[in-house]
């Protein structure tokens, strides 16, 4: 039987009930809400032989990070294509299978590739959209973040139900590629059409952050506190944007509560996407000398169980942080040495993260626990070769900014001024609203000043014994 879904797309399933709870997973997983595996799980059991359930099924283990998940997940696909007789599928259907299980192997970038073709093709498919767009979030892909919802626009319609969700992919996408007045205009529309996009409002807060305008951002996340603090399993990460933005106010004791609070409680599952905020807080405040070591002590506790196997490297740099944060810092070596070991055994080429741990992660790692030693020069000697390639082990420039302002910090420490000095031009360049910026430009001055008045010392000294001795 063929049906069609809710954006008009054909779809082969035996029961409308399993249409039915696949079109609302689809709501689910573009609103962070409701209980998506639950109505995927469903879908699958109203219709055995559901390609699409199945298919989500794959996509959903893989975009959690939880390298258990995507082997369960993996496992569910791969018995259900040994019994499924593809011939009776429709060819969007039979490439979403082939998508599915790339990625279930590991190849995030030819995984996002496949979605794209199914977009050129069907560019009303929400679940290619949705699940390509984060799939170019974790792999870094700024151009397709943008790209991918822009270049199917023409085929959707303000009326449509998910239109101003494919806005806020849109508006997430033009932030990254810092086109920030467009972005701000996109999100705030897809907010106004629908209040609850909590992915629209995520999208124009990064907008403001990139800009350094925390305050506007600050007003913004308060005025729509009723749409997104409540109702939706994106509340931690849109609360660490608020964090950000009071430690840019310099409200240190307000960013902690939000730290303690809601980012790294008891009910939190700890997993690794909701322990990522958490850390990557820390961390901005170990940099600023702030001793943290009890909490990064529970996220360590947590992290330390998702050590093996490697599976994204953007999470393990945040262990990293959590062990150095922690003090632990044989247990930052030992993660580092097992990345190695992993690499060593010449794991597939195709397996996106073999090259993500390889060119950044495992510098990225290295240089964070060095950094706890205080060895600043071998910081530099490791980020600022790729500091410009940090987007290849995804995530977004908000928080990949926590390894560029470790460079930033070892620079500094380190005596390295020039570096320091061209660091901070660009920041403030870039973001010329920014207090943080701008206290690290003083700290800065400061330093160079008291290393012109310990030289000026030095060589009154060196003249004053020059005329002793004559």
């Amino acid at each position: 039987m063929s049906l069609t879904d809710s954006a008009g797309n054909p779809v082969t399933v035996s029961d409308p009930a399993a249409l039915a709870y696949f079109d609302q997973a689809l709501d689910d997983f573009l609103h962070f809400r409701g209980d998506l595996a639950g109505d995927i799980e469903r879908s699958v059991q109203a219709d055995p032989d559901f390609a699409l359930g199945y298919v989500y099924k794959g996509y959903v283990g893989v975009l959690g990070t939880e390298p258990a998940d995507a082997a369960a997940a993996k496992a569910v696909l791969a018995a259900y294509l040994a019994r499924a007789n593809l011939s009776r599928l429709s060819e969007r259907e039979r490439m979403h299978l082939r998508a599915a299980r790339i990625l279930l192997e590991g190849d995030f970038h030819r995984a996002g590739q496949l979605l794209a073709e199914i977009s050129l093709e069907y560019p009303r498919d929400t679940l290619a959209l949705a699940v390509g767009h984060q799939i170019d979030f974790f792999t870094g892909s700024a151009g397709m973040l943008r790209d991918r919802p822009a270049g199917v626009m023409y085929a959707w319609t303000p009326e449509d139900r998910h239109y101003p969700n494919l806005l806020g992919m849109l508006a997430f996408g033009l932030e990254e590629t810092g086109q920030y007045d467009r972005a701000e205009e996109v999100g705030l529309e897809a907010v106004e059409r629908n209040p609850k996009d909590v992915w629209s409002i995520h999208a124009v807060t990064h907008t403001y952050e990139m800009q350094g305008r925390f305050a506007r951002g600050m007003r913004f996340m308060e005025e729509r506190f009723e749409d997104w603090a409540s109702g939706n399993y994106f509340i931690l990460h849109n609360w660490w944007h608020y964090a950000l933005y009071a430690l840019e106010a310099g409200d240190v004791e307000r960013a902690l509560e939000i730290h303690d609070t809601v980012l790294l409680t008891a009910d939190n599952a700890g997993l690794a996407l909701t322990l990522l905020d958490a850390t990557a807080l820390c961390w901005r405040l170990y940099l600023e000398g702030h001793d943290l070591r009890p909490r990064f002590a529970e996220q360590a506790e947590r992290w330390r169980r998702k050590v093996e196997p490697a599976f994204y490297a953007f999470n393990d740099m945040h262990m990293t942080m959590a062990f150095v944060g922690a003090g632990l810092e044989q247990e930052a070596e030992e993660l580092i040495r097992s990345r190695e070991r992993w690499l060593a055994t010449y794991p597939p080429e195709h397996l996106s993260n073999v090259r993500m741990t390889r060119e950044v992660g495992l510098p990225v790692c290295k240089a964070v626990l060095a950094f706890g030693r205080g060895q600043y020069r071998r910081v530099v000697e490791l980020l600022y070769p790729i500091r410009r390639r940090l987007h290849e082990f995804g995530g977004s420039h908000a928080q990949r900014d926590a390894v560029l302002r470790t460079l930033l910090e070892a620079a500094i420490r380190g005596g390295d001024y020039p570096l320091s000095q061209a660091i901070l031009s660009e920041r403030i360049s870039i973001k010329p609203r920014s207090p943080y910026n701008w206290l690290k430009q003083a700290q800065l001055l400061e330093r160079i000043g008291e290393t012109a008045k310990a030289e000026l010392a030095r060589k009154n000294a060196a003249r004053h014994r020059s005329g002793s001795a004559s």
